[in-house]
């Protein structure tokens, strides 16, 4: 395969789209650029984008693929059984307290003294809108934003972040390349969970009346995401083929499910996103 060149500058920002278990490609990309040293002035992380994201911002290398297969081999934290017994399709206290705090301690001395601007999305049940936070010094708030980027709509509960109850933030801005842009980044690398041409179906999603009741902005949002969602898909093909932002994507329709936990198929959908980032020549201003 034929080596891309991106030039990193002043301008330079990196996208990070979530889709759950399908970010262990994420993570494999990310991984390839801590091994290289490659950084970038400004990151932006949704959901599970996010989450790995905050790992690249610590320089942990390996330690966001500890969480997705290691931790989901030992303690199989994804499925039916903690939806019934404590209301969320994951075990958000070991992924978001017992894995930072003790399994694998985050450092957030790293964050701190980061150069890089790192921004995380959520959406406000208030008003449907994606939030932009950028927390680096107060170790309980980065976990109340991180958490509810992750929040999936109606398998998980509502987080809150400075007492506003959030969603996750693909719901408003699933791939934040305009985000990037109005703040003056116009040099950026999007990192997608999916292949070229993946778009949601047309039909709107159904929000069950029983849902979020006292916010219909978020029900509003919930409903169109698809569209958003294939929007945004369609900026970011356009860009790239008119040379504007460089993308990487897995190569072929993604087998990997949205709480997949299937460790085969997660190691070879990590290794992808490692030898495609491989790929990638880098040159700094």
């Amino acid at each position: 395969m034929k080596k891309k060149k991106f030039k990193i500058t002043e301008k330079s920002g990196l996208i990070l789209e979530g889709g759950g278990m399908r970010g262990i490609f994420t993570i494999g990309v990310l991984d390839n650029f801590m091994d290289r040293g490659i950084r970038f002035p400004y990151i932006i992380g949704v959901s599970a984008g996010a989450c790995n994201g905050l790992s690249y911002m610590s320089h942990q290398r390996g330690r966001a693929k500890y969480a997705d297969i290691d931790l989901l081999k030992e303690y199989d934290y994804i499925g039916l059984k903690y939806l019934l017994t404590k209301g969320n399709i994951m075990d958000f206290d070991l992924l978001f307290h017992t894995f930072p705090e003790k399994i694998s301690p985050y450092d957030y001395e790293k964050l701190a003294n980061s150069p890089e601007h790192y921004e995380m999305v959520t959406t406000s049940c208030v008003t449907g809108k994606a939030c932009y936070f950028e927390e680096k010094n107060n170790p309980k708030r980065v976990i109340e934003i991180v958490k509810a980027s992750s929040s999936l709509p109606f398998v998980c509960p509502i987080a809150y972040v400075d007492g506003e109850p959030m969603l996750d933030g693909g719901i408003s801005d699933s791939i934040p390349l305009e985000r990037a842009i109005s703040l003056g980044y116009d040099n950026n690398l999007v990192v997608l969970t999916r292949n070229i041409g993946y778009r949601k179906p047309q039909k709107a999603t159904k929000v069950p009346f029983f849902f979020y009741r006292k916010y219909p902005n978020v029900k509003d949002a919930i409903r169109g995401r698809n569209a958003m969602y294939n929007r945004q898909m369609e900026l970011v093909e356009r860009m790239e083929n008119e040379g504007r932002v460089e993308v990487l994507r897995p190569l072929k329709p993604v087998e990997v499910g949205r709480i997949e936990r299937d460790i085969d198929k997660l190691l070879a959908l990590y290794q992808e996103g490692y030898d495609l980032a491989a790929q990638i020549e880098f040159e700094k201003e």
